[in-house]
């Protein structure tokens, strides 16, 4: 447990130090790590963890979306493999920075999760329309944060589109084309090229999910962009939202706090009546001072009688 511990404080310190894209980092990962354990506990028992899996992967279908409304958010932090979540990252990372340099840290929250909505409505919106993807609608999910990293490349590229950065074997390229490349590719991508081979026609269209979900994903990225440069916010409703459910679980919302308005009108209803019984105690005492001077005469008083009386005369 000692030796644990540090491990698991620096890995908080981390997150709770680091920008938005190594927090959304951190959770990618932590979740990828946290289904694959599951499913290396699961395949010990000779069992599949794919029915947990499955509850968070995002349907085709709107008929089995009913049974899971939560996937069309949970999806975007799930991952199929190792290489499918080390890109992702390795794209989030690279340009959720260059976003950082012209958007706020809430903006690309709000578009990770914004980007992603949008590509998953529009890979569920094609696959019921268009005939070509019946045969599998019913059998097609999807995973990954594709859409959502898409989606923060291109608001980046829309606002500074000559933004040059180095590829491998390319050397600089400008962001505008970056993007634009991305796009024109998934689009070759959606269809096969042997449209005679029923097998690889059945195969490729269930693939097609993730490149429309990448173009619905860089169109929700433009969108934000040209919204955000006009004065709308697109990502606004999805933040408060965020915010109000990380509030609903914060520990300092259900704290009960020491009432201080009403310890201040108690605190000031004490002053008052110290003061009401001094000022009663008081005029009882020059009442029975007078009571002594008409009985007795002035000379009757003693010194302090004297006194207070001198000193109620003046009030």
């Amino acid at each position: 447990m000692t030796m644990r511990q540090p491990i698991f404080d620096n890995l908080k310190n981390n997150f709770r130090k680091g920008n938005i894209t190594i927090q959304l980092i951190y959770i990618n990962v932590g979740v990828f790590l946290l289904m694959s354990l599951f499913s290396v506990g699961f395949l010990l028992f000779n069992r599949s963890a794919y029915s947990i899996f499955s509850w968070f992967e995002l349907p085709a279908s709107f008929t089995n979306l009913l049974n899971q409304p939560w996937s069309l958010f949970t999806y975007m932090f799930m991952h199929a493999g190792i290489l499918h979540i080390l890109f992702n990252m390795l794209w989030l990372y690279w340009f959720g920075n260059i976003f950082l340099q012209f958007f706020s840290s809430k903006h690309l929250r709000g578009l990770y999760l914004f980007g992603g909505l949008c590509g998953g409505l529009l890979y569920m919106i094609a696959f019921n329309v268009f005939p070509y993807f019946e045969p599998v609608v019913e059998s097609s999910v999807m995973v990954g944060a594709s859409a959502s990293v898409l989606a923060i490349v291109a608001a980046a590229a829309y606002r500074a589109p000559d933004y040059r950065i180095n590829l491998l074997l390319f050397g600089p390229v400008r962001l505008k084309y970056l993007a634009i490349g991305v796009i024109i590719l998934d689009l070759v991508f959606l269809v096969p090229g042997d449209m005679t081979n029923p097998e690889l026609v059945q195969r490729l269209a269930s693939n097609a999910g993730g490149h429309i979900a990448h173009i619905g994903g860089a169109l929700s990225g433009i969108w934000f962009a040209a919204s955000l440069s006009k004065g709308a916010d697109l990502t606004s409703w999805i933040n408060k939202l965020f915010d109000g459910i990380i509030r609903l679980f914060s520990k300092d919302t259900w704290e009960k706090k020491p009432k201080k308005a009403k310890m201040k009108v108690n605190h000031s209803r004490n002053m008052d009546y110290d003061y009401n019984a001094r000022k009663k105690e008081s005029s009882d005492e020059i009442d029975r001072i007078l009571d002594k001077l008409k009985k007795s005469g002035y000379n009757s008083l003693t010194t302090e009688e004297k006194k207070s009386l001198f000193d109620a005369s003046k009030k």
